[in-house]
């Protein structure tokens, strides 16, 4: 299990190199990625058959081809994860597929890109398993399974439970085998995830579910995946999960129904947040310092437009300040540029605005937001006609430019006056 390490209120650098030669290099907003981090990550979880990256939770190219150089697979939930998948050098097939087309829904694209390259799918529906069939019959299929409960750090990110739109109710299995059958399709997999921030009392409901889930489908199952989910401490207090237990709790569901069908099934974890969130750093420029009654407000020059999580979910992100030397406390607000009342990055769920104690700071400096790797970039928009950020990974100390930032004419391009 990593050892947790407390986000300092001051940061110079990341990855050995200056935060102030970053934000001058490459501007700011910018993102940056840590390679080193997101290997120490996929290496806790190597007792596990099969790596399953969800690419949902940062989806550029240079963090796909990272992950793919290092065995990690790929899980894709729309057409254009698939196409990022592919051209970050995955392959369609193998066993494991290298790439899984995981959602509750077929669109058109993804039909047809389905149908194209003979994706494997985990279907979320059971509407998807006929329309699979009519274009692929014959197929092998993953199910994933809503056990009738849920959790998550959010009701927005709870996937189980009869108020989630995700998997397919875990009393319909029967009528999800007489369709496969319809088409000659067999359901070699399960998949059942709840949602965000693993405990164990839920880990161990989500086993038996899946067990018993299993036992009805039968001997076809050949791989069972523990889904996502799994935490990164953003803040004092919170903790890693037991990884050593979390797989063995897993190993043992998987032993008794390897006994049961009499041949050894696949032990896949789906990772996705696991493996990026810490990795990933929001740098920006403090562009004014205002008070506002008893609230000293520190503004910067990203917003939600940027990093989603806080006005969406209440998120916590650590924050520190670039100063080169000792600075004292001071209790502030730190809020971004968007005319909008929610642009505030220290606010918690429900809209509440909240302080920070963070090092005194001057405009220019930059404010440092950490555990930004995940669902950060991927939920940018371009709200108040802000272009979209640049990315840098590190490499061996070395910053390589991921993305180019969005230029107006990017930001403009496909529009058109009527005249």
């Amino acid at each position: 299990m990593p050892e947790y390490t407390p986000f300092p209120v001051r940061m110079t650098e990341i990855g050995g190199l200056s935060v102030a030669e970053l934000a001058r290099r490459f501007g700011t907003p910018l993102y940056v990625y840590e390679a080193s981090k997101i290997k120490e990550r996929i290496a806790d979880l190597k007792r596990f058959d099969v790596i399953r990256y969800a690419q949902k939770a940062n989806s550029n190219l240079a963090v796909l081809d990272l992950v793919r150089r290092e065995g990690v697979l790929v899980d894709a939930v729309s057409a254009g994860e698939v196409r990022r998948a592919l051209a970050a050098g995955y392959k369609p097939g193998g066993d494991p597929p290298q790439i899984v087309f995981t959602a509750d829904l077929f669109d058109q694209e993804a039909i047809d890109l389905v149908r194209e390259h003979g994706l494997h799918v985990n279907a979320g529906s059971p509407d998807m398993i006929d329309q699979l069939g009519v274009v692929a019959p014959g197929s092998n299929l993953t199910l994933r399974i809503n056990p009738g409960f849920g959790h998550g750090h959010s009701q927005k990110t709870n996937t189980g439970g009869e108020q989630s739109k995700h998997g397919i109710w875990h009393n319909q299995i029967d009528d999800c085998l007489r369709r496969a059958d319809l088409y000659g399709m067999q359901i070699t997999g399960l998949h059942m995830h709840i949602g965000s921030g693993t405990d164990f009392e839920h880990l161990s409901q989500v086993c038996g579910s899946l067990e018993q889930t299993a036992l009805a489908v039968g001997r076809t199952i050949t791989s069972i995946s523990a889904g996502g989910g799994l935490p990164i401490p953003y803040k004092e207090g919170q903790t890693y999960v037991d990884i050593d237990r979390y797989f063995d709790l897993w190993d043992a569901t998987r032993n008794r129904l390897s006994e049961a069908f009499g041949h050894r099934l696949s032990l896949e974890v789906e990772p996705g947040r696991y493996l990026v969130a810490e990795a990933g750093y929001l740098l920006a420029e403090i562009r004014a310092v205002k008070q506002m009654g008893d609230n000293t407000f520190y503004l910067v020059d990203a917003g939600f437009n940027n990093l989603a999580r806080p006005i969406l979910y209440g998120a916590y992100h650590p924050m520190a300040i670039a100063a080169a030397v000792e600075r004292s406390l001071r209790p502030v607000v730190v809020g971004g540029p968007l005319c909008e009342s929610g642009d505030i990055f220290t606010q918690e769920e429900g809209g509440f605005v909240s302080q920070r104690d963070l090092p005194a700071a001057n405009v220019g400096e930059h404010l440092v937001i950490g555990c930004a790797g995940a669902y950060g970039f991927v939920m940018s928009s371009n709200y108040n006609s802000k272009p979209m950020s640049a990315e840098v990974m590190l490499v061996d100390g070395e910053p390589h430019l991921v993305r180019a930032r969005q230029t107006f004419d990017d930001l403009i391009r496909g529009e058109q006056i009527v005249r």
